[in-house]
């Protein structure tokens, strides 16, 4: 691979003008697909396999025309004190409303009037609207979002309180200026790391390339291929991360290899051979994370791994292309004069040991110290975990400004919290003698479980099946209304047994119970899955069976702990206020299993760099600690560099409006902060040094059955030596050297 790759380095660097002809004319053609597609503004959710979703297929074959999936909203009206809704003037605002939403759009498929729904607190101070629509949240027009936002305008003059909820309004999750800081963070780090403007400039130029294709396609595909409005902030949340630590790579090694006297087309070769091995198979490692999500069986998450996927893959490509042709193009620039003369100091054997090298041979002199402090201080961050609650957020998790945080608040204050999560359970009475008395009986019994209220069985025009609304006392994502779900269905098993009519639980918030039981489900045989797809590559890459396994337990640990941090913030609150988090409640479900998937891949980034400098000085004959030493001093800088950067754009996406954002960019930027600084920079060095020659342990059968792979670049370093460099032409003024090793 070293070889194969050193070769499309220098090709690339020739034929640099070429190279970036493809990528910009690539970035033209998908910003021109991306203006002219028509945006998906949310993706449509189903859980294949689970009971809600049982449920709601069979509203839409029993109930025709009842847009089972279509969107819904709540107009929430709250009277100015000392009044009454049901006063005259108030009541009258609120039926012309009711009418004005029945005809303000051919989308509505009904406004029910809160008087005679019986939508009115007790005390009369509240009353809501239920609006439902012919079509799902994503196929709503402009023009009928607008006529919902504009129905309650004339009754806020007259000082009644309106706010909407539902998901009619949904929210566009927006980052705002905090994704630009991340950015602007990440150019100061590359400018100290690389002491040039040139070479700071590179890294982030050729990822927002990347990130700018991968997410124009994204946007171009979302209404065919239904991705949701939060797949490409998630795939340009990763996508820049891993384009700007890729490029990293390769850019800092050619800076080393010119220091060492390269001729510039030489030295992009030997960069993109050498580091663009381990950026192939770091982009590997996340790339089968992203991919593996589909072993859930969740389409919407399947779609946003396999999109954000995509972007490492175009990240990947940029990296071993465009870059190369950039640095082509940057010339002699790309080392700053102070630049140089550290690289010439560095180099020479009187050189004084920067920071790596002197953070190596201390954890060398104490390796079981370093090992303790870092394995128990993560453990210690790690005990929250214990306590990790499950669930989807809902309209309660908005900001407090947000018209669906008001209407939420004021139908709790209003009706009770339970309101805001109706269940809505399903009878099939299709296999029963008496449809009607099993409806009923299955109305007394879930109104016997303790809840806020149960509406009347509404059976079909057929009369084989029902449904039955229930209000639950708590809020949707508490454990309480959870229970609930729980008890029906188990009430339901014995119904069955006596009527024949089957009992199905559905609705908003029991597909949110069912998708966080189904992502519980699936994250041990996921963590299988990547785990060991990934351990056989850095078994491939490394060329033992310790380094992997150890590699692999390390990221265990920096995820636990991570999870640990993000149920202190986000279900605890500790220090909530300073992260944004207004509501605390259970973690969103799919964030530990994207988590582990993400950071995965990522942490695989820097044990690849790092570890493949040290598996370099050892194959070419360094003992096992001073490789370690070499490993440090070529890589530490880069991967610090790498990880702050990461951290940065990460934690840009902290001040996202959407709470799932906010929790994503949380837990990937603290799952990165220790992955690498106290896994990867401390424990794995002090693991190796305990090791020594055994980390690097294969048995001889397995050596012979694994393919070599080659990415230390022996085999190209034995080429190189008897070939004089520059023999496939190029370079600059058509120069030919001997290639020093």
């Amino acid at each position: 691979m070293a070889t194969f790759l050193y070769k499309l380095g220098r090709l690339t660097f020739r034929r640099r003008r070429f190279v970036a002809l493809i990528w910009v004319a690539l970035l033209a053609l998908a910003g021109f697909g991306a203006a002219s597609a028509s945006t998906a503004a949310s993706s449509s959710f189903s859980i294949p396999g689970t009971e809600a979703q049982r449920a709601f297929d069979l509203l839409e074959q029993r109930f025709p025309g009842s847009n089972a999936d279509g969107a819904t909203a709540r107009v929430v009206f709250k009277a100015p004190e000392g009044e009454k809704v049901t006063d005259a003037g108030n009541k009258g605002e609120i039926t012309g409303i009711v009418k004005e939403l029945q005809s303000g759009s051919d989308q509505v498929a009904g406004a029910a009037d809160p008087f005679e729904a019986q939508a009115v607190s007790e005390d009369g101070s509240t009353a809501y609207i239920s609006v439902s629509y012919k079509v799902n949240s994503m196929e709503l027009t402009d023009e009928t979002r607008d006529a919902l936002e504009g129905a309650g305008k004339d009754a806020q003059s007259s000082g009644m309180k309106v706010e909407i909820g539902g998901d009619a309004l949904q929210v566009m999750p927006h980052t705002g200026t905090a994704e630009i800081i991340g950015v602007a963070i990440a150019a100061v780090v590359l400018v100290i790391t690389f002491g040039s403007l040139i070479a700071a400039g590179l890294p982030l130029v050729t990822a927002l390339v990347g990130v700018g294709i991968g997410v124009s396609t994204i946007t171009a595909l979302a209404s065919v291929m239904d991705l949701g409005s939060t797949t490409s902030i998630l795939a340009m949340m990763i996508g820049l991360a891993v384009g700007i630590d890729y490029a990293l790579f390769i850019v800092s090694r050619y800076r080393a290899e010119l220091a060492e006297g390269r001729e510039r087309e030489e030295a992009a070769g030997r960069a993109v051979g050498t580091a663009g091995s381990a950026v192939v198979f770091a982009g590997l490692t996340v790339v089968i994370a992203l991919a593996g999500l589909a072993v859930v069986n969740i389409p919407m998450l399947t779609k946003m791994g396999l999109a954000a996927a995509g972007t490492v893959s175009i990240a990947v490509l940029i990296a071993l292309t465009l870059v190369p042709a950039a640095l082509g193009f940057a010339g002699k620039r790309i080392m700053g004069r102070k630049a140089r003369k550290a690289a010439e100091a560095e180099n020479r054997p009187e050189a004084k040991p920067n920071m790596g090298t002197r953070w190596a041979r201390f954890v060398l002199r104490k390796p079981v110290w370093v090992m303790l402090v870092g394995v128990l201080g993560l453990g210690i961050v790690a005990i929250p975990a214990t306590s990790l609650g499950m669930g989807l957020p809902d309209d309660g998790a908005q900001p407090k400004s947000t018209t669906q945080r008001q209407a939420y608040d004021t139908l709790s204050d209003g009706f009770g919290p339970g309101f805001n999560g109706p269940l809505l359970v399903v009878v099939d009475a299709k296999n029963s003698s008496d449809p009607k008395a099993a409806a009923d009986q299955v109305a007394k019994k879930v109104e016997s479980l303790g809840v806020a209220a149960v509406v009347p069985p509404a059976f079909n025009k057929a009369g084989d099946a029902a449904t039955i609304t229930v209000i639950p006392k708590d809020r949707p994502s508490s454990h309480a209304t959870e229970e609930v779900v729980h008890d029906i269905r188990d009430a339901g098993k014995d119904i069955k047994a006596d009527t024949g009519a089957e009992v199905l639980v559905t609705g908003a918030t029991a597909m949110n119970i069912d998708f966080s039981q189904k992502m519980n489900d699936a994250l041990l045989p996921y963590l299988a899955l990547v785990v060991g797809l990934a351990f056989l590559l850095l078994m491939l890459v490394f060329r033992s069976v310790l380094v992997p396994l150890k590699a692999a337990l390390g990221f265990l640990l920096s995820v636990v702990a991570a999870l640990g941090a993000v149920v202190a913030v986000f279900q605890w609150g500790w220090l909530g206020s300073l992260f944004g988090v207004e509501q605390t409640g259970p973690i969103m479900s799919m964030m530990p299993i994207f988590m582990v998937g993400v950071v995965f891949g990522l942490a695989m980034d820097y044990e690849v760099f790092l570890v493949t400098r040290m598996r370099e000085a050892y194959v070419h004959g360094e003992s096992p600690g001073q490789a370690i030493v070499t490993g440090f001093k070529h890589g530490a800088r880069v991967v610090t560099a790498a990880a702050v950067i990461m951290i940065a754009v990460f934690s840009g996406f902290i001040g996202s409006s959407e709470q799932m954002i906010k929790m994503i960019g949380f837990s990937l930027a603290i799952a990165v902060l220790f992955d690498a600084f106290v896994v990867r920079m401390a424990i794995v060095p002090a693991v190796l040094a305990l090791l020594g020659k055994r980390a690097w342990w294969l048995p001889r059968w397995l050596d012979r059955a694994l393919p070599n792979v080659d990415v230390e670049g022996e085999k190209l370093q034995k080429q190189l030596t008897e070939e004089p460099a520059g023999s496939e032409g190029g370079g600059d003024g058509g120069e030919r050297e001997l290639v020093r090793v």
